[in-house]
Formats: C-alpha cells, structure tokens, sequence
C-alpha cells in the first residue's frame, strides 16, 4: 500500500502551529488573586556625584538618578519603527500599592500605544490621583543583552524588581529624548526613562486558574 508523505506546507504549518502555542503558553498572562503584590513606592535616590556619560550605540545616555522599583506590570508594548526603538525596544507599564490589587485592576482597562499608557474606568475603585499616581508607563533601556532577555520573560500580572538609573538621552542632530523624574506627573513628559541594570523575578509567582467573570 502506497501512502503519501504529508506535504511541506503541511509540516511547516503545524511547526508553526506549536510554536505559536508554546510561545503563548510561556508569555501569557498571569492571574494572580486579590491583594497588594508589590506595596511600596518605587525608589529614587540622587547621585553622590555626576557620573560619566554611557554611551548606548548612537546615543549618550546621562544618568540623572539611581532608581529601583518592585512593581507589578499591567502591560507591555514593543516598539520596532519610532525613533525611539533602537534604544527603547520596549515600554512596561507598571503598577505598585492599591494599582497592583486584582481587585482594583478588574475594574480598570489598561491599554499602551505610542508611547503612552492609557487607562479608562465605568466608575472608580480607587481615587482617580491614586491610579496617577501609583502606576506608570516607563521606557526601558536594557543595559546589556543579558537584561533584555529577562525583560523579555516578564508576563503582565508579574511582579518584577529593576534596578538601574533614570536617564536622559541624546544623539547627534539635536535629537534628545527627557527622563520624568517625579511619579506625580501625567500627560507627555511623564514617562520615566529608564535604563535597566538588573532584573530580578521573585519566586512563588502562581496562575492558579484563569480569572472567572466578573
């Protein structure tokens, strides 16, 4: 009996097919139940003394601060074509205190795009200053190849901690790109450039079971 080999298309498609699932199973999505997963305040500390200028490919970094936070990521977004994306391949947002509680964040829709983070609410399940003024949307600068393959395993509903230094950016032909360095601030300007030294994803992170409706 004469069988026929499947056709390459065929193989092609379902390789495709199992990489997409495997690459969904391990990006997706955490969620974790209610409760504040990542309580304090991100860190921000002057610098003992200016430091020397890091210079980032085409671009001259200027260290402003030392920053650190533990926060929880409400979403990410990659960035391939702005001028931006060969220094900021991508954008966290991210939330700490009461904007890190599934039971507040249910009843908020996060959204990112052009470089902006965006949130809408039907009714409010914290003080409208509150989401301002403990979630943001940061850009971030890997500092090595090693840091962005981390970032690059971080899944929204994480808490993860960075460590690394708010900067301001500049390329030759007047190009500069300005670190907020407040987190009370929204609009343009807000975001806090931030270039990443260190990643730390801490242990016992569970995804019990879907979310159920709400």
């Amino acid at each position: 009996m004469r069988r026929d080999r499947p056709s390459p298309w065929l193989i092609v498609a379902l390789l495709l097919a199992l990489w997409g699932g495997w690459s969904w199973w391990h990006t997706r999505p955490l969620h974790p139940g209610p409760g504040e997963l990542a309580p304090d305040d991100p860190v921000q500390t002057a610098l003992d003394a200016p430091m020397e200028p890091i210079r980032f490919g085409d671009f001259t970094l200027t260290p402003r601060a030392k920053f650190s936070l533990v926060a929880r990521v409400l979403s990410t977004e990659n960035y391939h074509a702005d001028a931006g994306a060969a220094l900021v391949p991508e954008d966290f947002a991210f939330g700490w205190g009461r904007m890190s509680d599934s039971a507040v964040l249910k009843d908020i829709d996060i959204s990112q795009s052009g470089r902006f983070y965006y949130w809408h609410v039907q009714e409010f399940p914290i003080p409208r200053r509150e989401i301002e003024t403990h979630s943001a949307n940061m850009h971030l600068i890997p500092a090595d190849a090693g840091v962005r393959r981390e970032l690059a395993r971080v899944r929204v509903g994480q808490v993860v901690a960075l460590d690394g230094f708010l900067v301001d950016a500049d390329r030759a032909g007047g190009w500069h790109w300005r670190t907020s360095m407040t987190r009370d601030d929204t609009g343009a300007g807000a975001c806090e450039l931030f270039y990443v030294t260190a990643v730390d994803l801490p242990a016992g992170q569970a995804d019990p079971a879907p979310p159920g409706p709400q």
